[in-house]
């Protein structure tokens, strides 16, 4: 990987957190909205390989654990992204319908955005946090899925051309 690339990419990815933290957070949403930087994350990771994947998941998950409205402990967020990461990654690679098809990767995303909160929430009641009650759990689990449904054909566009335009590919969506 080049110089340009990694300097784009992070600052890309810091420009990105900053906005989920600073503006994303502070929305009143129904049922505790969506994470932008999530999204991303995951969108970023399903336009690459397993090998940048899971290193997307790393980077996305430490600035995540550096959020303080993030009450887990810390490097929690950062094993869950890297595991979907790399998985998100790995089912897109060899198949040119995942990467070409808008409503492959919407639903993609979407249940990896799914899939890293069950992960979280998991590994949470595994080291003996209080989560909360099972029909909030639910709740919360399912209109995070129906938020992210909803953000992502929107981010999808601006996330592949900026990709196309670090990585000088030419995917279309």
């Amino acid at each position: 990987m080049s110089t340009r690339k990694i300097s784009l990419t992070a600052a890309l990815f810091i420009i990105i957190y900053i906005v989920q933290e600073a503006f994303v957070t502070q929305l009143q949403i129904a049922g505790g909205g969506f994470s932008l930087f999530l999204i991303f994350a995951l969108l970023w990771a399903a336009l690459s390989s397993p090998n940048v994947g899971a290193l997307t998941g790393f980077v996305a998950g430490f600035l995540i654990d550096l959020s303080q409205s993030t009450a887990g402990a810390f490097g929690q967020w950062t094993l869950v992204l890297v595991l979907v990461g790399f998985g998100i990654s790995y089912l897109g690679l060899g198949y040119e319908n995942v990467r070409l098809n808008p409503f492959t990767i919407t639903f993609l995303v979407s249940v990896s955005v799914l899939a890293a909160r069950i992960l979280y929430l998991l590994l949470s009641l595994l080291l003996g946090s209080n989560v909360g009650s099972f029909a909030s759990i639910i709740t919360s689990l399912l209109l995070g899925l129906l938020w992210s449904a909803a953000v992502v054909p929107i981010a999808m566009p601006v996330v592949a051309r900026v990709f196309d335009f670090i990585n000088d590919t030419r995917l279309r969506l």
